[in-house]
């Protein structure tokens, strides 16, 4: 067994079960990279304060920076270990000897390990950011290349409503990826914090310098409270709710393909490289992908409810049951990078079925609310006249089985003549009716691509 960085009270060796049940580093070897560079700054502070001799101090850097080259080649799936910060004080050993030991002063694994935490999400936060800007533009992409010109149903209760334009549900997607990315750009201000010098959780009695540390470290700030310091994770708590929420929205997302992929709407078809086929029916053409977006979802709800119920009943101020909550945020920050990745790649290679959109849009129950609001405008009835007006005229077409254009609808209500019906009943002429500042007519639009096209450049 490697040596233990705690042990002088204790007159038995570690039973190998118990080390096995409660190392962590099968996980935590995630932050061994994170665990070097917040030794190499450690390191640095304690020889620049004199708290070990500057050559020990020089010595240190020059064998931690060695282990930083490398690690990428570290295997640390050697037995002995309890956590990813014990491999790396071993593995310094081994460039340096024992003056590896002189790390540990004025440091515990208690603000160690969620400096490396905290250094980890940041740089989580900033691709996860990255890959929804990703998801954005592929989104803007396809609205510009629809414009104005492409006409679709919209759906509420999965039931044909309105009729809108294409790009303006792509642009709607942009807009709730925007305010995922808001979301984790909230949480950085909080994970920008430096835990390092709280120590077990007290401080210690050497007089470190934390502001130099933060600044090697590029943290804005140190944290203001040495026990709230190393006792708390609701940084990775936040971090998993924003997730989380980004993941109902790539689902939600996922699942307006996978229904334009079925063979009742047609709107859509992937490519062969991304949809998959069926052992059993060689006709099927399937849209995975969408799919696991979909699935996966759960896995990141599930990760985010089991550190919440982890930390529910902690007393202040660390207790072992901390470690738990690396597996979870591993777990949900991979998803999450895997989910966007094929998302913008399957979606790269959609072909959208225009000529089935340009039908769908001719559907003429989708203009009964064109027709209800055109005679509210009217003045000449109230909304709830005229929305009852319209229903009579829905009514008559489904009794008769005529369509809306074939009935007389002056005897509902005259303006309603059928030079004024066809217009109603025509799907750009609807989306042009729209005046309302965010709505989906085309010059509204066509503002919206053109300010996305600036926010994203």
């Amino acid at each position: 067994m490697a040596n233990k960085m705690w042990g002088g009270r204790f007159t038995k060796d570690l039973d190998e079960d118990i080390l096995k049940f409660s190392s962590s580093i099968s996980y935590d070897k995630e932050l061994l990279v994170y665990d070097i560079i917040g030794s190499i700054a450690h390191a640095k502070m304690l020889g620049r304060c004199k708290i070990i001799p500057a050559q020990d101090s020089v010595l240190l850097v020059k064998g931690l920076q060695t282990l930083k080259q490398k690690y990428k080649r570290i295997k640390l799936d050697e037995k002995g270990y309890e956590d990813v910060h014990h491999a790396v004080t071993e593995l310094l050993r081994k460039e340096v000897g024992d003056v590896a030991d002189k790390l540990h002063v004025a440091r515990s694994r208690n603000d160690q390990v969620v400096l490396d935490v905290r250094m980890y999400c940041k740089d989580a936060i900033k691709t996860v950011s990255e890959k929804i800007k990703a998801l954005q533009i592929c989104f803007l992409t396809g609205a510009k290349k629809f414009g104005t010109k492409t006409t679709m149903p919209s759906y509420t209760h999965l039931k044909e409503a309105q009729c809108i334009l294409l790009s303006h549900q792509l642009l709607a997607y942009i807009e709730m990826l925007e305010r995922d990315k808001e979301r984790l750009s909230d949480a950085f201000r909080r994970v920008d914090v430096l835990p390092l010098g709280s120590v077990a959780h007290r401080g210690t009695r050497h007089d470190i310098d934390r502001s130099y540390v933060a600044k090697l470290l590029g943290f804005s700030k140190v944290s203001g409270n040495s026990i709230d310091a190393v006792s708390d994770r609701d940084f990775v708590i936040e971090i998993l709710s924003a997730l989380s929420i980004l993941s109902m929205h790539l689902s939600r997302i996922a699942e307006d393909f996978i229904i334009w992929s079925s063979d009742e709407f047609g709107f859509v078809e992937g490519s062969d490289a991304h949809y998959t086929g069926s052992s059993m029916m060689p006709h099927k053409k399937n849209p995975d992908p969408f799919e696991l977006v979909r699935g996966y979802c759960g896995k990141v709800y599930g990760d985010l409810v089991s550190v919440l119920t982890m930390m529910k009943g902690l007393p202040l101020i660390y207790d072992r049951d901390m470690q738990l909550d690396k597996p979870a945020l591993f777990d949900a920050i991979g998803i999450v990078k895997d989910s966007l990745t094929a998302l913008v790649k399957v979606l790269d290679g959609i072909k959208v079925d225009e000529k089935k959109l340009e039908e769908a849009s001719k559907k003429e129950f989708l203009f009964a609310a064109d027709i209800s609001e055109f005679l509210a405008s009217t003045k000449r009835y109230s909304n709830l006249k005229a929305h009852e007006i319209a229903g009579k005229i829905v009514l008559e077409s489904l009794k008769t089985g005529k369509s809306i254009k074939e009935l007389d609808c002056t005897k509902f209500a005259p303006e309603l003549n059928p030079k004024k019906v066809k217009r109603l009943l025509d799907p750009m002429e609807s989306v042009k009716s729209v005046r309302s500042f965010g709505g989906t007519s085309p010059g509204s639009v066509k503002k919206q691509i053109d300010s996305w096209q600036k926010r994203l450049k």
